[in-house]
Protein backbone atom coordinates (compact mmCIF):
# COMPACT_ATOMS: atom_id res chain seq x y z
CA UNK A 1 0.00 0.00 0.00
CA UNK A 2 2.73 2.42 0.82
CA UNK A 3 4.31 1.79 -2.63
CA UNK A 4 0.98 2.71 -4.30
CA UNK A 5 1.07 5.79 -2.51
CA UNK A 6 4.82 6.29 -3.29
CA UNK A 7 3.99 5.74 -6.62
CA UNK A 8 0.98 7.91 -7.21
CA UNK A 9 3.10 10.85 -5.16
CA UNK A 10 6.09 10.52 -7.50
CA UNK A 11 3.54 10.69 -10.54
CA UNK A 12 2.43 14.41 -9.05
CA UNK A 13 3.70 17.34 -11.04
CA UNK A 14 3.69 20.96 -9.55
CA UNK A 15 3.30 23.60 -12.53
CA UNK A 16 3.99 27.06 -11.31
CA UNK A 17 2.47 29.69 -14.00
CA UNK A 18 2.37 33.18 -13.90
CA UNK A 19 3.12 32.93 -9.87
CA UNK A 20 -0.05 30.42 -9.31
CA UNK A 21 0.71 26.94 -8.49
CA UNK A 22 -1.25 24.12 -10.61
CA UNK A 23 -0.94 20.23 -9.13
CA UNK A 24 -1.65 17.04 -11.57
CA UNK A 25 -0.58 13.83 -12.40
CA UNK A 26 1.58 13.32 -15.14
CA UNK A 27 -0.13 10.87 -16.43
CA UNK A 28 -3.12 14.18 -17.00
CA UNK A 29 -0.71 15.78 -19.06
CA UNK A 30 0.00 12.65 -21.14
CA UNK A 31 -3.54 12.50 -22.71
CA UNK A 32 -2.81 15.03 -25.44
CA UNK A 33 0.43 13.92 -26.88
CA UNK A 34 2.92 16.32 -28.77
CA UNK A 35 2.50 18.88 -26.78
CA UNK A 36 4.71 21.37 -24.39
CA UNK A 37 3.39 19.47 -21.00
CA UNK A 38 3.25 16.18 -22.43
CA UNK A 39 7.01 16.02 -22.68
CA UNK A 40 8.25 17.43 -19.09
CA UNK A 41 11.15 16.09 -17.92
CA UNK A 42 13.51 17.63 -15.06
CA UNK A 43 16.34 17.96 -17.44
CA UNK A 44 13.50 21.16 -18.96
CA UNK A 45 15.10 24.49 -18.15
CA UNK A 46 11.84 25.26 -16.59
CA UNK A 47 12.22 22.70 -13.98
CA UNK A 48 13.19 24.04 -10.66
CA UNK A 49 15.07 21.47 -8.53
CA UNK A 50 14.74 23.31 -5.51
CA UNK A 51 11.08 23.93 -5.38
CA UNK A 52 9.91 20.92 -7.11
CA UNK A 53 8.16 22.95 -9.79
CA UNK A 54 8.21 23.76 -13.60
CA UNK A 55 7.89 27.43 -14.16
CA UNK A 56 6.75 29.25 -16.72
CA UNK A 57 5.80 33.34 -17.40
CA UNK A 58 3.05 32.47 -18.82
CA UNK A 59 -1.33 33.88 -18.85
CA UNK A 60 -2.09 31.79 -15.64
CA UNK A 61 -5.72 32.76 -16.44
CA UNK A 62 -5.05 31.06 -20.18
CA UNK A 63 -3.17 28.16 -18.55
CA UNK A 64 -6.41 26.93 -16.07
CA UNK A 65 -8.15 26.06 -19.55
CA UNK A 66 -5.35 24.83 -20.75
CA UNK A 67 -5.09 22.33 -18.03
CA UNK A 68 -8.63 21.77 -17.77
CA UNK A 69 -8.30 20.84 -21.47
CA UNK A 70 -6.20 17.72 -20.40
CA UNK A 71 -8.07 16.71 -17.59
CA UNK A 72 -11.72 17.00 -19.41
CA UNK A 73 -11.15 16.74 -23.04
CA UNK A 74 -13.04 19.75 -23.53
CA UNK A 75 -11.45 23.31 -24.32
CA UNK A 76 -13.14 26.40 -23.31
CA UNK A 77 -12.94 30.07 -24.34
CA UNK A 78 -12.27 32.50 -21.43
CA UNK A 79 -14.34 36.18 -21.71
CA UNK A 80 -11.63 38.02 -19.81
CA UNK A 81 -8.99 37.03 -22.56
CA UNK A 82 -8.65 38.57 -25.90
CA UNK A 83 -8.64 36.47 -28.91
CA UNK A 84 -5.03 37.07 -30.05
CA UNK A 85 -3.77 36.37 -26.40
CA UNK A 86 -5.45 33.51 -26.44
CA UNK A 87 -4.31 31.83 -29.77
CA UNK A 88 -0.47 32.53 -28.66
CA UNK A 89 -1.01 31.02 -25.60
CA UNK A 90 -2.25 27.39 -27.19
CA UNK A 91 -0.12 27.76 -29.58
CA UNK A 92 2.68 28.06 -27.03
CA UNK A 93 1.14 25.40 -25.09
CA UNK A 94 1.25 23.27 -28.55
CA UNK A 95 -2.76 22.84 -28.94
CA UNK A 96 -4.70 23.76 -31.83
CA UNK A 97 -7.20 26.99 -31.43
CA UNK A 98 -9.52 25.00 -33.88
CA UNK A 99 -10.05 22.28 -30.75
CA UNK A 100 -12.32 25.13 -28.86
CA UNK A 101 -15.58 24.35 -27.90
CA UNK A 102 -19.17 24.81 -29.95
CA UNK A 103 -20.57 26.65 -27.06
CA UNK A 104 -17.29 29.36 -27.32
CA UNK A 105 -16.75 29.28 -30.83
CA UNK A 106 -18.77 32.52 -31.51
CA UNK A 107 -17.33 34.33 -28.51
CA UNK A 108 -13.69 33.57 -29.76
CA UNK A 109 -14.37 34.21 -33.41
CA UNK A 110 -15.15 37.82 -33.16
CA UNK A 111 -11.53 38.98 -32.62
CA UNK A 112 -11.04 37.69 -36.51
CA UNK A 113 -13.79 39.48 -37.58
CA UNK A 114 -12.68 42.77 -35.73
CA UNK A 115 -8.70 42.22 -37.14
CA UNK A 116 -10.14 41.59 -40.47
CA UNK A 117 -12.13 45.20 -40.24
CA UNK A 118 -9.10 46.75 -38.55
CA UNK A 119 -7.15 45.61 -41.72
CA UNK A 120 -9.64 47.31 -44.02
CA UNK A 121 -9.51 50.57 -42.16
CA UNK A 122 -5.35 50.36 -42.35
CA UNK A 123 -5.88 50.11 -46.23
CA UNK A 124 -8.46 52.94 -46.50
CA UNK A 125 -5.71 55.29 -44.14
CA UNK A 126 -8.88 57.04 -43.11
CA UNK A 127 -7.34 58.47 -40.43
CA UNK A 128 -4.94 60.40 -42.62
CA UNK A 129 -1.50 60.05 -40.34
CA UNK A 130 1.28 61.87 -41.40
CA UNK A 131 3.71 60.02 -43.34
CA UNK A 132 7.48 60.17 -42.01
CA UNK A 133 10.12 61.07 -44.34
CA UNK A 134 11.26 57.48 -44.07
CA UNK A 135 8.15 56.37 -45.07
CA UNK A 136 7.63 58.63 -48.08
CA UNK A 137 10.96 58.09 -49.36
CA UNK A 138 10.25 54.07 -49.34
CA UNK A 139 6.59 54.68 -51.24
CA UNK A 140 8.41 57.03 -54.00
CA UNK A 141 11.74 54.42 -54.21
CA UNK A 142 14.50 57.18 -52.84
CA UNK A 143 15.16 54.83 -49.98
CA UNK A 144 18.81 54.09 -50.44
CA UNK A 145 19.17 57.84 -51.82
CA UNK A 146 17.23 58.45 -48.20
CA UNK A 147 19.59 56.81 -45.98
CA UNK A 148 22.63 58.23 -47.86
CA UNK A 149 21.68 61.86 -48.19
CA UNK A 150 22.11 62.35 -51.41
CA UNK A 151 18.19 63.21 -52.00
CA UNK A 152 17.81 66.06 -55.55
CA UNK A 153 16.12 68.97 -54.96
CA UNK A 154 13.63 67.30 -57.57
CA UNK A 155 13.19 63.56 -54.76
CA UNK A 156 12.80 66.61 -52.15
CA UNK A 157 10.24 68.31 -54.10
CA UNK A 158 8.29 66.24 -55.31
CA UNK A 159 7.02 63.70 -52.28
CA UNK A 160 6.00 67.50 -50.69
CA UNK A 161 3.71 68.43 -53.79
CA UNK A 162 2.25 65.09 -54.01
CA UNK A 163 1.30 65.63 -50.09
CA UNK A 164 -0.27 68.71 -51.11
CA UNK A 165 -2.73 67.22 -53.60
CA UNK A 166 -2.96 63.51 -52.55
CA UNK A 167 -2.65 64.05 -48.43
CA UNK A 168 -5.43 66.79 -47.34
CA UNK A 169 -4.55 66.04 -43.74
CA UNK A 170 -0.97 66.70 -44.05
CA UNK A 171 -0.56 69.85 -43.33
CA UNK A 172 -2.52 73.21 -43.33
CA UNK A 173 -1.69 73.98 -46.92
CA UNK A 174 -2.59 70.80 -48.27
CA UNK A 175 -6.67 71.60 -46.14
CA UNK A 176 -6.45 74.52 -48.15
CA UNK A 177 -6.42 72.91 -51.72
CA UNK A 178 -8.68 70.29 -50.74
CA UNK A 179 -11.08 73.47 -49.35
CA UNK A 180 -10.31 74.47 -53.12
CA UNK A 181 -10.86 71.30 -54.73
CA UNK A 182 -13.86 71.08 -53.10
CA UNK A 183 -15.43 74.33 -54.24
CA UNK A 184 -14.50 74.15 -57.75
CA UNK A 185 -15.86 70.40 -57.69
CA UNK A 186 -19.56 71.16 -56.42
CA UNK A 187 -19.55 74.78 -58.59
CA UNK A 188 -18.94 72.71 -61.67
CA UNK A 189 -21.98 70.34 -60.33
CA UNK A 190 -23.74 72.91 -59.75
CA UNK A 191 -23.43 75.20 -62.93
CA UNK A 192 -23.70 71.43 -65.04
CA UNK A 193 -27.26 71.39 -63.03
CA UNK A 194 -28.29 75.12 -63.36
CA UNK A 195 -27.52 75.98 -66.99
CA UNK A 196 -29.81 72.86 -68.49
CA UNK A 197 -33.03 75.13 -67.09
CA UNK A 198 -34.85 76.76 -69.33
CA UNK A 199 -34.71 80.28 -67.57
CA UNK A 200 -31.25 80.25 -68.05
CA UNK A 201 -32.00 79.72 -72.08
CA UNK A 202 -31.98 83.37 -74.43
CA UNK A 203 -35.95 83.77 -75.40
CA UNK A 204 -36.27 85.61 -79.09
CA UNK A 205 -39.76 87.64 -78.87
CA UNK A 206 -40.93 88.64 -82.21
CA UNK A 207 -44.23 90.65 -83.27
CA UNK A 208 -46.66 88.62 -85.51
CA UNK A 209 -46.32 91.34 -88.99
CA UNK A 210 -44.23 89.80 -91.64
CA UNK A 211 -42.73 92.94 -91.90
CA UNK A 212 -40.43 91.71 -88.59
CA UNK A 213 -38.80 89.03 -89.90
CA UNK A 214 -35.23 89.57 -91.81
CA UNK A 215 -32.18 87.81 -92.56
CA UNK A 216 -29.72 89.86 -90.71
CA UNK A 217 -32.58 88.96 -87.24
CA UNK A 218 -31.89 85.16 -88.51
CA UNK A 219 -28.32 84.82 -88.52
CA UNK A 220 -28.02 86.83 -85.05
CA UNK A 221 -29.96 84.46 -83.20
CA UNK A 222 -29.47 81.02 -84.98
CA UNK A 223 -26.33 80.53 -82.98
CA UNK A 224 -27.92 81.50 -79.58
CA UNK A 225 -31.00 79.72 -79.66
CA UNK A 226 -30.40 76.49 -77.24
CA UNK A 227 -27.33 77.58 -75.36
CA UNK A 228 -27.48 78.31 -72.23
CA UNK A 229 -26.19 82.30 -70.61
CA UNK A 230 -22.07 83.04 -71.38
CA UNK A 231 -22.03 83.56 -67.18
CA UNK A 232 -21.97 79.47 -67.16
CA UNK A 233 -19.32 79.23 -69.99
CA UNK A 234 -16.90 81.63 -67.83
CA UNK A 235 -17.39 79.92 -65.11
CA UNK A 236 -16.91 75.67 -66.52
CA UNK A 237 -13.54 77.46 -68.05
CA UNK A 238 -12.65 78.44 -64.85
CA UNK A 239 -13.32 75.23 -63.12
CA UNK A 240 -12.15 72.92 -66.03
CA UNK A 241 -9.08 74.92 -65.55
CA UNK A 242 -8.60 74.27 -61.71
CA UNK A 243 -9.26 70.49 -62.70
CA UNK A 244 -6.83 70.29 -65.63
CA UNK A 245 -3.76 71.81 -63.56
CA UNK A 246 -4.86 69.30 -60.53
CA UNK A 247 -4.84 66.25 -62.49
CA UNK A 248 -1.36 67.04 -64.63
CA UNK A 249 0.46 67.60 -61.44
CA UNK A 250 -1.04 64.83 -59.68
CA UNK A 251 0.27 62.79 -62.43
CA UNK A 252 3.42 64.25 -62.27
CA UNK A 253 4.50 63.53 -58.90
CA UNK A 254 2.35 60.29 -58.12
CA UNK A 255 4.90 57.61 -56.56
CA UNK A 256 3.24 54.62 -59.43
CA UNK A 257 1.48 56.15 -62.57
CA UNK A 258 0.15 52.54 -62.83
CA UNK A 259 -2.06 52.89 -60.06
CA UNK A 260 -2.88 56.45 -60.68
CA UNK A 261 -4.28 55.04 -63.97
CA UNK A 262 -6.30 52.37 -62.28
CA UNK A 263 -8.37 54.32 -59.73
CA UNK A 264 -11.82 54.24 -60.42
CA UNK A 265 -12.07 58.22 -59.07
CA UNK A 266 -9.17 59.45 -61.35
CA UNK A 267 -10.75 57.73 -64.55
CA UNK A 268 -13.84 59.79 -63.22
CA UNK A 269 -11.69 62.91 -63.47
CA UNK A 270 -10.07 62.66 -66.83
CA UNK A 271 -13.30 61.61 -68.30
CA UNK A 272 -15.09 64.45 -67.22
CA UNK A 273 -11.81 66.84 -68.44
CA UNK A 274 -11.59 64.78 -71.73
CA UNK A 275 -15.67 66.09 -72.26
CA UNK A 276 -15.54 69.35 -71.48
CA UNK A 277 -12.40 69.73 -74.04
CA UNK A 278 -14.07 67.39 -76.52
CA UNK A 279 -17.10 70.10 -76.23
CA UNK A 280 -15.59 73.07 -76.58
CA UNK A 281 -12.88 72.31 -79.72
CA UNK A 282 -16.21 69.85 -81.43
CA UNK A 283 -19.57 70.48 -82.65
CA UNK A 284 -21.97 69.63 -80.03
CA UNK A 285 -23.52 66.30 -80.38
CA UNK A 286 -25.98 63.70 -78.31
CA UNK A 287 -23.17 61.76 -78.02
CA UNK A 288 -20.96 64.30 -76.39
CA UNK A 289 -23.24 65.55 -74.25
CA UNK A 290 -24.13 62.00 -72.90
CA UNK A 291 -20.20 62.04 -72.15
CA UNK A 292 -20.58 64.94 -69.88
CA UNK A 293 -22.28 63.17 -67.22
CA UNK A 294 -19.32 62.49 -66.43
CA UNK A 295 -19.12 65.51 -64.65
CA UNK A 296 -21.85 65.04 -62.37
CA UNK A 297 -19.77 61.61 -61.46
CA UNK A 298 -17.03 64.01 -59.89
CA UNK A 299 -18.83 64.30 -56.94
CA UNK A 300 -17.02 60.92 -56.18
CA UNK A 301 -13.85 62.73 -55.66
CA UNK A 302 -15.54 63.65 -52.26
CA UNK A 303 -14.53 60.47 -50.71
CA UNK A 304 -11.20 61.21 -51.08
CA UNK A 305 -11.64 63.93 -48.00
CA UNK A 306 -14.80 62.30 -46.35
CA UNK A 307 -14.22 59.79 -44.07
CA UNK A 308 -17.64 58.66 -43.88
CA UNK A 309 -18.41 58.94 -47.54
CA UNK A 310 -15.31 56.23 -47.94
CA UNK A 311 -16.71 53.76 -45.16
CA UNK A 312 -20.06 53.88 -47.11
CA UNK A 313 -18.42 52.64 -49.84
CA UNK A 314 -16.35 50.03 -48.38
CA UNK A 315 -19.75 49.28 -46.45
CA UNK A 316 -21.07 48.68 -49.94
CA UNK A 317 -18.36 46.18 -50.53
CA UNK A 318 -17.86 44.46 -47.35
CA UNK A 319 -21.86 43.66 -47.92
CA UNK A 320 -21.36 41.83 -51.14
CA UNK A 321 -22.89 38.80 -50.55
CA UNK A 322 -26.18 40.23 -49.12
CA UNK A 323 -26.42 42.63 -51.53
CA UNK A 324 -26.17 40.40 -54.36
CA UNK A 325 -28.66 38.16 -52.11
CA UNK A 326 -31.25 40.88 -52.39
CA UNK A 327 -30.85 41.52 -56.04
CA UNK A 328 -31.71 37.56 -56.37
CA UNK A 329 -34.91 37.19 -53.90
CA UNK A 330 -36.43 40.52 -55.81
CA UNK A 331 -35.59 39.48 -59.48
CA UNK A 332 -36.78 35.65 -58.55
CA UNK A 333 -39.86 37.53 -57.23
CA UNK A 334 -40.69 39.90 -60.18
CA UNK A 335 -40.62 37.34 -62.63
CA UNK A 336 -42.80 35.19 -60.52
CA UNK A 337 -45.61 37.70 -60.02
CA UNK A 338 -45.29 39.08 -63.35
CA UNK A 339 -46.38 36.03 -64.59
CA UNK A 340 -48.84 36.05 -62.55
CA UNK A 341 -50.51 38.66 -62.60
CA UNK A 342 -50.93 38.59 -66.18
CA UNK A 343 -52.85 35.30 -66.44
CA UNK A 344 -54.83 36.30 -63.40
CA UNK A 345 -56.10 39.41 -65.20
CA UNK A 346 -56.96 37.06 -67.89
CA UNK A 347 -59.53 34.97 -65.71
CA UNK A 348 -62.14 37.25 -65.87
CA UNK A 349 -63.53 39.37 -68.28
CA UNK A 350 -61.81 42.71 -67.97
CA UNK A 351 -61.59 45.74 -71.31
CA UNK A 352 -59.01 47.74 -69.09
CA UNK A 353 -56.32 45.20 -68.93
CA UNK A 354 -53.15 46.93 -68.82
CA UNK A 355 -51.23 43.69 -68.60
CA UNK A 356 -50.83 42.89 -71.73
CA UNK A 357 -47.41 40.90 -71.96
CA UNK A 358 -45.45 39.30 -69.26
CA UNK A 359 -42.49 41.91 -69.78
CA UNK A 360 -45.08 44.88 -68.86
CA UNK A 361 -45.79 42.86 -65.68
CA UNK A 362 -41.88 43.16 -64.90
CA UNK A 363 -42.24 46.45 -64.26
CA UNK A 364 -45.04 46.59 -62.31
CA UNK A 365 -43.72 44.27 -60.26
CA UNK A 366 -40.52 46.54 -59.44
CA UNK A 367 -42.29 49.15 -58.74
CA UNK A 368 -45.08 47.25 -56.53
CA UNK A 369 -42.02 45.10 -55.06
CA UNK A 370 -39.83 48.07 -53.69
CA UNK A 371 -43.13 50.09 -52.52
CA UNK A 372 -43.16 52.77 -54.81
CA UNK A 373 -46.21 52.30 -56.68
CA UNK A 374 -46.66 54.24 -59.91
CA UNK A 375 -50.15 53.53 -60.80
CA UNK A 376 -49.84 53.63 -63.73
CA UNK A 377 -50.33 49.78 -64.03
CA UNK A 378 -53.11 48.50 -61.50
CA UNK A 379 -54.74 45.07 -61.61
CA UNK A 380 -58.10 45.64 -62.03
CA UNK A 381 -59.60 41.83 -61.11
CA UNK A 382 -60.11 39.97 -57.60
CA UNK A 383 -57.37 37.40 -59.00
CA UNK A 384 -55.21 39.89 -59.62
CA UNK A 385 -55.29 42.64 -56.82
CA UNK A 386 -54.89 39.32 -54.39
CA UNK A 387 -51.36 38.59 -56.91
CA UNK A 388 -50.44 42.81 -56.29
CA UNK A 389 -51.26 41.83 -52.36
CA UNK A 390 -48.86 39.27 -52.02
CA UNK A 391 -46.40 40.92 -54.43
CA UNK A 392 -46.49 44.13 -51.78
CA UNK A 393 -45.77 41.70 -49.21
CA UNK A 394 -42.92 39.64 -50.56
CA UNK A 395 -41.26 42.99 -51.11
CA UNK A 396 -41.43 44.32 -47.95
CA UNK A 397 -39.70 40.92 -46.71
CA UNK A 398 -36.85 40.58 -49.07
CA UNK A 399 -35.86 43.86 -48.62
CA UNK A 400 -36.14 44.17 -45.33
CA UNK A 401 -34.26 41.03 -44.34
CA UNK A 402 -30.85 42.08 -45.42
CA UNK A 403 -31.08 45.51 -44.60
CA UNK A 404 -30.09 45.44 -40.80
CA UNK A 405 -26.62 43.49 -42.30
CA UNK A 406 -25.78 46.32 -43.81
CA UNK A 407 -26.52 48.36 -41.50
CA UNK A 408 -24.37 46.34 -38.55
CA UNK A 409 -21.59 46.03 -41.21
CA UNK A 410 -21.71 50.39 -41.35
CA UNK A 411 -22.03 50.61 -37.59
CA UNK A 412 -18.67 48.48 -37.28
CA UNK A 413 -16.75 50.28 -39.43
CA UNK A 414 -17.67 53.59 -38.43
CA UNK A 415 -17.11 52.88 -34.40
CA UNK A 416 -13.61 51.19 -35.53
CA UNK A 417 -13.07 54.50 -37.20
CA UNK A 418 -14.03 56.70 -33.79
CA UNK A 419 -12.03 54.58 -31.67
CA UNK A 420 -9.05 54.35 -33.92
CA UNK A 421 -9.12 58.55 -34.31
CA UNK A 422 -8.78 58.34 -30.46
CA UNK A 423 -5.35 56.50 -30.41
CA UNK A 424 -2.27 58.24 -30.22
CA UNK A 425 -0.81 58.99 -33.29
CA UNK A 426 2.67 57.54 -32.43
CA UNK A 427 1.91 53.87 -30.78
CA UNK A 428 3.97 52.73 -28.31
CA UNK A 429 5.07 49.14 -29.23
CA UNK A 430 6.05 46.40 -26.33
CA UNK A 431 9.01 44.36 -27.90
CA UNK A 432 8.70 40.78 -26.15
CA UNK A 433 10.92 40.24 -23.45
CA UNK A 434 13.52 37.46 -23.10
CA UNK A 435 12.98 34.38 -21.06
CA UNK A 436 14.30 35.56 -17.86
CA UNK A 437 14.97 31.59 -16.81
CA UNK A 438 16.99 30.84 -20.31
CA UNK A 439 20.37 31.43 -18.39
CA UNK A 440 20.00 28.32 -17.44
CA UNK A 441 19.73 26.24 -20.65
CA UNK A 442 23.54 25.88 -20.55
CA UNK A 443 24.03 24.74 -17.17
CA UNK A 444 21.14 21.84 -17.28
CA UNK A 445 23.44 20.61 -19.99
CA UNK A 446 22.18 16.26 -20.88
CA UNK A 447 25.52 14.55 -20.02
CA UNK A 448 25.74 10.86 -19.83
CA UNK A 449 27.65 8.72 -17.86
CA UNK A 450 29.74 5.32 -19.01
CA UNK A 451 26.30 3.10 -18.29
CA UNK A 452 24.63 6.18 -20.42
CA UNK A 453 22.49 7.60 -17.87
CA UNK A 454 21.79 10.87 -18.10
CA UNK A 455 22.62 13.75 -15.38
CA UNK A 456 22.63 17.13 -14.03
CA UNK A 457 25.47 19.37 -13.93
CA UNK A 458 25.57 21.12 -10.38
CA UNK A 459 27.22 24.12 -11.68
CA UNK A 460 24.01 25.92 -12.19
CA UNK A 461 23.22 25.97 -8.17
CA UNK A 462 26.68 28.29 -7.83
CA UNK A 463 25.20 31.84 -9.74
CA UNK A 464 23.64 33.28 -6.59
CA UNK A 465 25.25 36.25 -5.35
CA UNK A 466 26.16 37.19 -1.19
CA UNK A 467 23.34 39.62 -1.55
CA UNK A 468 21.13 36.82 -1.64
CA UNK A 469 23.37 34.79 1.06
CA UNK A 470 22.52 37.74 3.42
CA UNK A 471 18.48 37.06 2.54
CA UNK A 472 18.69 33.17 3.00
CA UNK A 473 15.87 32.50 5.58
CA UNK A 474 12.90 34.21 3.62
CA UNK A 475 13.44 31.76 0.96
CA UNK A 476 14.15 28.78 3.14
CA UNK A 477 10.92 29.22 4.94
CA UNK A 478 9.42 28.84 1.65
CA UNK A 479 10.83 26.18 0.64
CA UNK A 480 10.19 24.40 4.00
CA UNK A 481 6.29 25.57 3.53
CA UNK A 482 5.97 24.04 0.45
CA UNK A 483 8.52 20.61 1.33
CA UNK A 484 8.11 20.31 5.19
CA UNK A 485 9.66 16.90 5.26
CA UNK A 486 12.96 18.32 4.39
CA UNK A 487 16.05 18.49 7.29
CA UNK A 488 18.36 21.04 6.83
CA UNK A 489 21.00 22.65 9.41
CA UNK A 490 19.57 25.88 10.48
CA UNK A 491 23.10 26.67 12.05
CA UNK A 492 24.99 26.13 9.25
CA UNK A 493 23.05 28.61 7.14
CA UNK A 494 23.11 31.23 9.51
CA UNK A 495 26.85 30.88 9.99
CA UNK A 496 27.86 30.84 6.42
CA UNK A 497 25.54 34.15 5.99
CA UNK A 498 26.97 35.98 8.75
CA UNK A 499 30.36 34.46 7.58
CA UNK A 500 29.98 36.33 4.16
CA UNK A 501 31.94 40.15 3.52
CA UNK A 502 30.87 42.96 2.76
CA UNK A 503 33.61 43.39 0.37
CA UNK A 504 32.43 40.63 -1.50
CA UNK A 505 28.99 41.75 -1.90
CA UNK A 506 30.11 45.14 -3.17
CA UNK A 507 32.38 43.91 -5.46
CA UNK A 508 29.77 41.58 -6.61
CA UNK A 509 31.37 37.94 -6.05
CA UNK A 510 29.21 35.46 -6.39
CA UNK A 511 29.17 31.93 -5.13
CA UNK A 512 30.25 30.04 -8.05
CA UNK A 513 33.76 31.84 -7.38
CA UNK A 514 34.28 29.24 -4.34
CA UNK A 515 35.85 26.74 -4.66
CA UNK A 516 33.93 23.23 -4.96
CA UNK A 517 36.16 21.69 -1.87
CA UNK A 518 33.96 24.60 0.22
CA UNK A 519 30.59 22.88 -0.68
CA UNK A 520 29.75 19.97 1.66
CA UNK A 521 29.68 16.51 -0.28
CA UNK A 522 29.39 13.06 0.55
CA UNK A 523 31.31 9.99 0.33
CA UNK A 524 30.51 9.30 -3.69
CA UNK A 525 31.49 10.97 -6.53
CA UNK A 526 29.72 13.72 -7.86
CA UNK A 527 28.74 11.61 -10.83
CA UNK A 528 27.50 9.29 -9.09
CA UNK A 529 25.51 11.33 -6.62
CA UNK A 530 23.84 13.01 -9.90
CA UNK A 531 23.39 10.54 -11.73
CA UNK A 532 21.42 8.96 -8.15
CA UNK A 533 19.01 11.99 -8.45
CA UNK A 534 18.34 11.32 -12.19
CA UNK A 535 17.15 7.64 -11.29
CA UNK A 536 15.12 7.71 -8.49
CA UNK A 537 14.13 4.12 -8.41
CA UNK A 538 17.84 3.29 -7.94
CA UNK A 539 18.15 5.18 -5.02
CA UNK A 540 15.72 4.57 -1.17
CA UNK A 541 13.70 7.23 0.08
CA UNK A 542 15.66 8.35 2.79
CA UNK A 543 18.49 8.94 0.53
CA UNK A 544 16.83 11.34 -1.56
CA UNK A 545 15.25 13.26 0.68
CA UNK A 546 19.09 13.62 2.44
CA UNK A 547 20.03 14.60 -1.80
CA UNK A 548 17.05 17.14 -1.73
CA UNK A 549 18.16 19.09 1.71
CA UNK A 550 21.53 18.81 0.33
CA UNK A 551 21.02 20.68 -2.91
CA UNK A 552 18.80 22.97 -1.27
CA UNK A 553 21.30 24.22 0.78
CA UNK A 554 23.89 24.34 -1.96
CA UNK A 555 21.53 26.55 -3.36
CA UNK A 556 20.76 29.08 -1.26
CA UNK A 557 24.31 29.44 0.12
Amino acid sequence: MRKVDDERWNDRVILNVGGIRHETYKATLKKIPATRLSRLTEASVNYDPILNEYFYDRHPGVFAQVLNYYRTGKLHYPTDVCGPLFEEELDFWGLDSNQVEPCCWSTYSIHRDTQATLAILDKLDIEGEKLSDEEISRLFGYEEEYNRGTLTKWQRLRPRIWALFDEPYSSRSAKCIACISIFFICLSVLCFCLKSHSSNLPQIRTDDSPSNYSVKFTQRYENEIGRPHRTFYYIEHACNAWFTFEITLRCLVTPSLKRFAVSPVNAIDLAATFSFYTEFLTESSLYLEVLSIARVLRLFKLTRHSPGLRILIHTFKASAKELALLVFFLALGIVLFASLVFYAERLQENPNNDFDSIPQGLWWALVTMTTVGYGDMTPKTFPGMFIGGLCALTGVLAIALPVPVIVSNFSMFYSHTQARSKLPKQRRRVLPAEFPRRGRSSMHQNRSDSQGHLFLNASPYRSLTPLMTRQPMTRLHSVLQLQPNIVINLAEIEHRARTTSPSQESEGTSVSDCRDSDLPRDDKTEQQRVAEIVHPEEETNHRKERQRSQNILHCIL
